[in-house]
C-alpha cells in the first residue's frame, strides 16, 4: 500500500470512516430528539475541562495501552513496547484494515469520536457522562502523578 493518504484505497477507507462517524452522530441526535432531549445551549466549564482530560486519557488507553491490544490486533501489527504500559503498533497493510488501524492507533484521530460520545452522553444521560469523565480524569491525574513521582524519586 502506498504511503500517500491520496491512495485510492485509503481515500475510500477514509470516506467510509467519515460516513460511519456522521451516521453515528446523526443517529444519536435522532435518538435524543425521539426521547425529547436536545443539546444544551451551553456547557459547564467543569464538564468541558474534565471531558478534555478524560478524552485524552481514554484516547491514549484505546490507541496505545498494552491491555487494549486485543481490540486493535485485527487491524494492527505490534512493533515494540514504549514504556508506561504503552505499545507502538502500525496499521495492517490490507486495504480493509489499514484505515481502521490508522484510526485506532492514533490518539489524535480517535479523540473526536470519544469527545462526540461524551457530549452526546451529556445530553442523554448527564450523570453517566460525568461519572465516565470522572473515572478517566482521575486516571489521567494518577498517571501524571506516577510519572512525576518516578521523575523526582531518588534511590
Amino acid at each position: 500500500m502506498a504511503d500517500s493518504p491520496h491512495d485510492h484505497d485509503r481515500i475510500a477507507g477514509y470516506l467510509s470512516v467519515m460516513t460511519v462517524f456522521g451516521t453515528a452522530v446523526a443517529g444519536t441526535a435522532l435518538i435524543g430528539r425521539l426521547r425529547g432531549r436536545s443539546l444544551p445551549a451551553s456547557y459547564a466549564l467543569t464538564d468541558l475541562a474534565l471531558g478534555a482530560v478524560a478524552t485524552h486519557k481514554f484516547a491514549r488507553l484505546l490507541s496505545k495501552d498494552g491491555v487494549t491490544t486485543p481490540l486493535r490486533a485485527p487491524f494492527t501489527e505490534f512493533e515494540k513496547n514504549t514504556g508506561s504500559g504503552e505499545v507502538a503498533e502500525s496499521p495492517r497493510p490490507e486495504p480493509g484494515r489499514h484505515v481502521v488501524g490508522e484510526l485506532i492507533t492514533c490518539p489524535f484521530c480517535v479523540a473526536p469520536w470519544i469527545a462526540s460520545a461524551y457530549v452526546a452522553l451529556l445530553a442523554l444521560a448527564p450523570p453517566l457522562a460525568r461519572a465516565w469523565a470522572a473515572v478517566f480524569g482521575i486516571v489521567a491525574g494518577s498517571d501524571f502523578l506516577q510519572h512525576a513521582y518516578a521523575h523526582v524519586r531518588t534511590d
